[in-house]
C-alpha cells in the first residue's frame, strides 16, 4: 500500500517539477483520474480521449502516443502494489518563461501519480449525503469551459468551500443563466415520476466518464434519461438525486440544503442505477 509518481519515465515515491513550469505557475495543465477495479485501470479509452480532448481545448501538444501513457500508467500501479489504485494522470504545459505567454513552453511533463484507492464511506451510499445549492456559479462555457479537465480548479474550489460552511458534503452549481450544473467533482442526476434527467452538455459541464457509462447502461436496460436545461425549482418534486464520478461512482444524495428528496433515504432508481453502474465496471475489468 505505497504512493508511487511516474515523471517522465521515472518512478520513486516522490517527484518535483520545476517552479517554472506553467503549471504550477499558471494551473497550466490537464489530468485525468482513473481507478483500477479488480486490480485493472478502467475504462482507459475514454479518459485518454478526454485528455486529449482538453489538451485540444488549450491548444496543448501530448507528444506522447496513447500506448506510451498506458504502458507508463501500468509501470507505475505494478510499482506501487496496491489492491485497488487511485491514479492521476497528468500533463502539464512544462517549463517557460516567468510570463503567460506558452509559447516558450517546449516540452511538456507527463506525470502519473498512483496511491491506494480509499473508497467514501459506506454510509455515504447507504444513507447518502447533503448536498448545497450555491452561490458561486459554475465556469462560463466561454471563459475557461467546463468541459476540459484542467488543472485550474479554483472555480470548484470556491463552491465547496461554501458548501463546507453550510454544512453539506458537496456543493450543487448553478451557470450564469441559472440553470443546474453539476457538483464540484461529479455529474448530477435527479428523478422525478421514475424518470432521470440530468443536466445536459450544452448547460456547462464536463462530460463525466462515468456519466457516459452510466447513460449507455440506462439506455440498453430501458431506462429513461432526459438530459437538458433545468432551474433549481425542478428539484423541489424531486424524488431522488445522486452524482456520479470515477471515484465515488454512483452515490445517493439525499438531502438538498437539508431538505429530503423523497423519504430522505436512497430511492430505488437510485439504487438500480447503483447496481448497473457496478456491473458495468465489473464486465470492463474482466474483459481490459
Amino acid at each position: 500500500m505505497t504512493t508511487q509518481i511516474n515523471l517522465n519515465g521515472e518512478i520513486g515515491p516522490d517527484a518535483f517539477i520545476s517552479v517554472l513550469d506553467h503549471g504550477f505557475l499558471f494551473g497550466d495543465s490537464i489530468y485525468e483520474v482513473v481507478v483500477t477495479h479488480k486490480g485493472v485501470p478502467c475504462f482507459m479509452m475514454g479518459h485518454l480521449k478526454r485528455l486529449r480532448n482538453s489538451a485540444a481545448g488549450l491548444s496543448m501538444e501530448i507528444p506522447w502516443s496513447d500506448e506510451h501513457i498506458v504502458q507508463q500508467i501500468d509501470r507505475t500501479v505494478t510499482e506501487a502494489g496496491n489492491e485497488e489504485s487511485y491514479i492521476r494522470v497528468i500533463v502539464t504545459r512544462g517549463v517557460g518563461e516567468l510570463d503567460i505567454d506558452p509559447t516558450s513552453c517546449s516540452n511538456p511533463e507527463l506525470l502519473v501519480l498512483v496511491k491506494e484507492l480509499k473508497p467514501y464511506p459506506q454510509a455515504n451510499y447507504e444513507k447518502g449525503i447533503n448536498v448545497a445549492l450555491v452561490s458561486v456559479k459554475r465556469n462560463s462555457r466561454d471563459t475557461v469551459s467546463p468541459g476540459i479537465k484542467t488543472g485550474n480548479y479554483l472555480n470548484n474550489v470556491l463552491a465547496k468551500l461554501e458548501s463546507n460552511s453550510m454544512g453539506a458534503q458537496d456543493a450543487l452549481m448553478l451557470n450564469h443563466e441559472g440553470h443546474l450544473t453539476e457538483c464540484t467533482t461529479s455529474n448530477f442526476f435527479f428523478v422525478s415520476d421514475g424518470r432521470i434527467m440530468t443536466p445536459s452538455l450544452e448547460c456547462g459541464i464536463l462530460a463525466g466518464i462515468t456519466r457516459d457509462v452510466l447513460l449507455q447502461v440506462a439506455q440498453e436496460n430501458g431506462v429513461l434519461v432526459e438530459e437538458g436545461e433545468w432551474p433549481p425549482d425542478s428539484l423541489i418534486k424531486a424524488d431522488e438525486a445522486f452524482i456520479t464520478g470515477t471515484v465515488k461512482k454512483v452515490m445517493p444524495v439525499t438531502h438538498l440544503d437539508g431538505r429530503p428528496f423523497g423519504d430522505g433515504q436512497p430511492g430505488p432508481v437510485t439504487r438500480r442505477m447503483m447496481r448497473l453502474y457496478d456491473e458495468a465496471l465489473s464486465r470492463e475489468a474482466d474483459t481490459s
